[in-house]
């Protein structure tokens, strides 16, 4: 490891942009000419649209145009897709219901757009949206998936049947019917997953700009993948061809899986900057993401396992009915399926399993990928039955999960999933450790004695990233490939280039990324610059979602460094007179081994350009790219332990401490990894004690708000201990795993354990407000 190689807790390069009010995001960006865009939303969770009359607007000061569904259907815009295809067990494909950019007839939740103001300002077409007059014919509504699937419910598409988009099986449930028939005990419970509103810190926003001279359009959006949004603008949506259609995600605010997938707001923006003949600039405010955002989680689900005699898990069974929304949004249809039950085994051995998941359309925001995507669903519902099972079986919860832990690898689930390494024992032993596990009994006699009732709670979770191979992904019925591309550039005085398809939107890529070529090359990060989110600039790429970046996006970019270094050795070589085999780079120099001879790396690079005393037959430039397609995916792993105090007199929780042992296998920048681990780790803490975006049974959103959307704040969390072990990754050459949604995927099913310890009661939903646990503390 150098100084700012891998290993090496470099400071991030992009921060000093950021706290300096350098960073530029889209809402930054103001073009000639430029109008706003306001949204005329819905107010009806389901209506039909009767009449829209934007006449006293077209007369208001600023007014460009009012714009409504009808005209966008009219002018052939596609609608919005679902790009992972999902068959139900009886071989029926999905069933998709038409989701349109702006409404023409029907709406189908609350904040669904119908129409949209163009105007000379934000606050012009703010006011004149406000005088657009929407005749609605308001129908009944469901928001609730059990309420949506009974008989007589209100209908959300004629595609759909009983409100039912699929019902998905995957395991053997023969097999599982057997093991539960042979049991000794069975465990039961019926959980929900809160549904999450994302809330990146950026709102959403976009600028569209339509160049009639060229036919060509410019979009400048909050993407985790632009160039996947140019393929899907294209392709599907009839906005333009791919080559008349530049995609730019300048700095991004966050994502978390929120901003993966194309909106409407985006193809309207597009769509009206032609319509109009002058830029188009949307940004969303709080409400809007509140609104409109793709919510996260929202699981109700009955989990039956079963266990031997020895404590041994046998089978485990699970029947999930996953809250899809009113419209299937890009990934919406993977993740309670290929996402959520692929990884149901969790870190034990089960040997057969069989797992139900129904997805059912509701009149609420569509439901789709946030941080861990449908894996906190699963790492929550097996540990919420561990912990059970252990208060069930009279044992200790640590000691039944060690007595199922997988100690075998490589490992086949029976839920499609092959673990390739691991050592969940060691990430176990360390949590104990660094928590005293064996000395929280006098810490609970002592607490209450004080009055305090107090708890610990384990959580041992595991997740698949890095989302491959193509082929494989592909037959499950992903419609892109979940490669990544990368090229490297050396310029003519030596400075470097990188341009990767991946996307950085928080993650520290401009550091992370110039680490390896300052390993490789020794070279200072000064030296490197990363080149991302342009369409124009960057090859095609597949963007950052589910912890691919390092995995994925750095491989690849190690693939295109091999490349252009071979060529560079050759160079070398030929100057300096001696054999390929014996250069070796170190510390910005190709050095001959066992001589003093060397050659400096901008000395290549000019060679290679000035291309005066090249090998024979040697192309000039030092430029290479590369793709790589994972084998498989990789499998981080971790062991939470949270230990808290409860006040029976309040409800409120406490905590003592929180201690987190992962496995990411290498890591590139420990100190990004642990900031990485922070932020997911605060995440699934107020998933569990705060967080719930709710509905009321009219399909009203009663938290669009942070008013009334509690999002966790400093005093809300404990100060985090934080260790590593490491299993390096077989399946990249760099042995990643990825670490961005781990404390998501853990925590929640940690802090519920330690609080249900606590009072003694093991029915216990999420978020565990205050009221909620005095109420369970309280109940008969």
């Amino acid at each position: 490891m150098g100084v700012e190689g891998i290993g090496a807790r470099v400071v991030r390069k992009e921060d000093k942009r950021f706290i300096t009010g350098k960073g530029r995001y889209v809402d930054d960006i103001k073009l000639l000419g430029m109008t706003h865009a306001h949204f005329v939303r819905s107010p009806h969770a389901h209506a039909k649209v009767k009449k829209i009359d934007s006449s006293a607007a077209l007369k208001m000061p600023g007014v460009v145009a009012v714009l409504t569904g009808q005209e966008i259907v009219d002018d052939k815009v596609g609608n919005l897709i679902c790009g992972w295809a999902i068959t139900s067990k009886d071989g029926s494909p999905m069933k998709m219901g038409a989701w349109p950019a702006m409404a023409p007839e029907t709406v189908r939740f609350v904040g669904q757009a119908v129409a949209v103001v163009i105007a000379d300002s934000k606050n012009l077409a703010r006011d004149a949206a406000e005088a657009v007059v929407v005749d609605y014919e308001e129908l009944p509504a469901v928001a609730d998936v059990h309420a949506a699937i009974k008989a007589g419910a209100p209908q959300l598409h004629p595609e759909a049947p009983g409100n039912q988009v699929y019902d998905w099986v995957i395991g053997d449930e023969g097999a599982v019917n057997s093991a539960f028939a042979k049991a000794a005990n069975v465990v039961k419970m019926d959980l929900t997953n809160n549904r999450l509103a994302p809330n990146a810190m950026e709102p959403r926003a976009a600028i569209a700009d339509y160049d009639a001279a060229e036919e060509h359009f410019t979009l400048y959006t909050t993407s985790q993948n632009p160039h996947v949004a140019r393929l899907v603008l294209s392709a599907f949506y009839n906005i333009a061809p791919e080559h008349k259609l530049r995609v730019i995600a300048p700095d991004v605010g966050g994502g978390f899986g929120s901003k993966i997938y194309i909106y409407p707001e985006e193809m309207v923006a597009l769509w009206a900057s032609k319509k109009v003949g002058r830029p188009v600039k949307w940004t969303g405010d709080r409400t809007e993401a509140f609104l409109t955002d793709a919510h996260g989680r929202d699981h109700v689900t009955h989990a039956e396992m079963a266990f031997d005699a020895n404590n041994k898990i046998t089978g485990l069974k699970v029947k999930t009915y996953a809250n899809i929304g009113a419209y299937m949004s890009l990934f919406s249809s993977a993740v309670p399926t290929y996402l959520y039950a692929t990884l149901l085994s969790g870190q034990y051995n089960i040997p057969a399993i069989h797992a139900e998941v129904i997805g059912v359309y509701t009149n609420t925001v569509p439901v789709d990928a946030y941080r861990g995507a449908g894996r906190p669903e699963a790492s929550y519902l097996i540990e919420r039955l561990m912990e059970t099972a252990a208060r069930q079986l009279n044992v200790d919860p640590a000691a039944l999960r060690r007595n199922n832990f997988i100690t075998q690898f490589p490992h086949q689930t029976p839920v499609i999933m092959a673990y390739d390494t691991g050592d969940f024992n060691a990430s176990l032993d360390a949590a104990m450790k660094a928590i005293d596990y064996a000395g929280f009994p006098a810490r609970k006699a002592k607490a209450k004695a004080d009055g305090k009732l107090r708890g610990i709670g384990v959580s041992c979770y595991i997740e698949a990233c890095g989302i491959a191979p193509s082929k494989a992904v592909g037959s499950l019925g992903a419609g892109v490939g979940l490669w990544e591309s990368a090229e490297v550039r050396v310029n003519p005085v030596g400075t470097i280039e990188i341009l990767t398809g991946s996307h950085s939107h928080g993650q520290g890529h401009e550091t992370t990324f110039c680490q390896l070529v300052a390993e490789r090359l020794g070279v200072p990060i000064s030296q490197v610059s990363i080149v991302h989110g342009d369409t124009d600039k960057v090859q095609f790429g597949m963007g950052t979602y589910g912890s691919r970046s390092a995995a994925v996006g750095l491989t690849a970019i190690l693939k295109a460094m091999e490349k252009m270094e071979a060529k560079a050795k050759k160079i070398a070589a030929h100057a300096l007179e001696a054999s390929e085999a014996d250069i070796v780079i170190e510390n910005g120099e190709f050095k001959v081994t066992g001589t003093d001879k060397a050659i400096a790396l901008p000395m290549v690079a000019l060679a290679a350009y000035t291309a005066h005393n090249l090998p024979d037959g040697m192309e000039p430039g030092l430029k290479e790219s590369a793709f790589y397609d994972p084998s498989n995916f990789t499998f981080p792993a971790g062991a939470y332990i949270c230990e808290l105090e409860v006040d029976p007199g309040t409800g409120k929780t406490s905590f003592v401490n929180f201690v987190a042992a992962d496995d990411f296998g290498r890591l590139i920048n420990p100190m990004i990894v642990e900031g990485q681990v922070h932020g997911g780790l605060v995440q699934g803490i107020g998933q569990a004690l705060l967080e719930h975006a709710i509905y009321d049974a009219n399909g009203q959103p009663v938290t669009a708000s942070f008013m009334d959307y509690a999002m966790p704040r400093a005093d809300d969390v404990p100060s985090f201990n934080l260790s590593h072990t490491t299993t390096l990754c077989p399946g990249n050459p760099l042995g990643i795993k990825g670490c961005g949604e781990a404390g998501a995927i853990g925590a929640s099913a940690a802090v519920i354990n330690a609080i249900t310890d606590a009072i003694g009661k093991n029915n216990l939903e999420m978020p565990a407000t205050p009221d909620r646990v005095w109420r369970t503390i309280h109940a008969a």
